[in-house]
C-alpha cells in the first residue's frame, strides 16, 4: 500500500494475524476491492473509543482504557 505525502511516497505493510474464520479475508477483501459479503454472520464487534490527544484530557484516559480487549498505538514516525 502506498501513499502519496506531498512528493514523498510512503509503502506500509500490513500483516493479518488470526485464526481461521476470524475475518481476515473479509477485511482485506473490504479494503481492497470494496467487495464486504453480507450473509457472513459477524464473529467479531467492536466499540471504538477516539482519545483526546491534548494534555488537558490525560487524567481521563483511564477511564477510556478500563475494560478494553486491544489497543491501537497511533503516532508520527516522522517526530521521533
Amino acid at each position: 500500500m502506498a501513499k502519496s505525502a506531498g512528493n514523498k511516497s510512503i509503502q506500509a505493510k500490513l500483516v493479518l494475524l488470526g485464526d481461521m474464520g476470524t475475518g481476515k479475508t473479509s477485511l482485506v477483501l473490504r479494503f481492497v476491492k470494496g467487495q464486504f459479503f453480507d450473509f457472513q454472520v459477524p464473529t467479531v464487534k467492536f466499540g471504538i473509543r477516539d482519545t483526546a490527544g491534548q494534555e488537558r484530557y490525560h487524567s481521563l484516559a483511564p477511564m477510556y482504557y478500563r475494560g478494553a480487549t486491544a489497543a491501537i498505538i497511533v503516532y508520527d514516525i516522522t517526530s521521533l
